[in-house]
């Protein structure tokens, strides 16, 4: 199966929520107005878009509208369709690899699937031809370290770990050594994923990072904030908290193959300005694509 085709599979309940939705709105309409404006915008926030960006967006559609003297239903889509990219597009997509070893730091709440995303993510490293190191830090979850261990196995990345209740801060230091003494093109750490209002998450969190920029100053750096795609609108409060504890470079969209909340992905980059750089739309181990908006966009419209 291609690249397109999996990512349209994958997207499917997505799809169907929000091609069906917008549609039915242009069957009923014969002429472009301000109640198929008004309709359209509905569509928008019941596809998880969000009531703020749904309502940006009708705005900028509007503007288009009135300016270009728009009339026809598939140039009203067609118009649609850019703005949304536009609203996507708030960011490099692709990760900063250019220092190495370069860092990439998983934060998220427990349930997310950061453990999966991060041997998804090791894996398409290593089949790039990297050579990865992965520190468990997040050392307070049960079975945490075993799950990521096996992920690790899976992806033919290296893991650096340490019993459990140990400092996360330790496990990266260990991991920063480790990565400096084979030469590592990327390390990868988890962190743990408790709730992300409690003071101890932002303590840890400013710890390990302390660590990495004094062992590892040249480095390139992500932050990559994991979130399940199927909390629809709480995904935008989630990235609103963890920007108060971390600067967040991308965001991770886990589990937009069993949603039709997929439309939450607008609403995510525009409210934050931080671009949405993998989604995951399967579980396979391959199933964890570059986010590409283009290819989103024709894939769920």
């Amino acid at each position: 199966m291609g690249f397109f085709e999996k990512l349209k599979n994958g997207l499917g309940k997505t799809k169907n929520s929000i091609s069906e939705k917008i549609n039915n709105v242009f069957s009923n309409f014969r002429k472009v107005d301000e109640e198929l404006l008004e309709e359209l915008e509905e569509v928008l926030i019941m596809s998880d878009i969000g009531v703020n960006t749904s309502s940006e967006i009708i705005d900028e559609l509007r503007t288009k509208i009135k300016r270009e003297k728009i009339e026809d239903e598939e140039d009203v889509k067609k118009a649609l369709k850019e703005i949304m990219k536009d609203f996507l597009d708030v960011g490099d997509t692709s990760l900063d690899l250019s220092n190495k070893p370069a860092v990439i730091l998983f934060i998220g709440v427990n349930g997310a699937g950061k453990t999966t995303s991060i041997g998804k993510i090791a894996n398409k490293l290593v089949s790039e031809g990297k050579k990865v190191v992965v520190a468990a830090a997040d050392t307070f979850r049960a079975a945490a370290v075993e799950q990521l261990e096996v992920w690790c196995e899976r992806s033919k990345s290296i893991i650096v770990k340490k019993e459990e209740g140990a400092d996360p801060a330790s496990v990266v230091f260990e991991a920063i050594q480790k990565a400096k003494e084979i030469n590592a093109d990327v390390l990868i750490c988890d962190t743990a994923g408790r709730l992300h209002n409690k003071k101890n998450l932002m303590d840890e969190l400013s710890k390990i990072n302390k660590i990495i920029n004094r062992e590892l100053p040249d480095s390139s750096k992500e932050i990559l904030l994991v979130l399940d795609s199927e909390t629809g609108q709480n995904a935008i409060a989630q990235v609103k908290a963890f920007k108060e504890t971390a600067d967040i470079t991308g965001i991770v969209l886990t589990k937009l193959d069993g949603t039709a909340k997929g439309g939450a992905v607008i609403g995510i980059a525009n409210e934050n300005k931080i671009p949405v750089k993998f989604i995951g739309v399967g579980e396979k181990i391959d199933d964890m694509e570059e986010f590409n908006s283009e290819d989103f966009l024709n894939a769920i419209l």
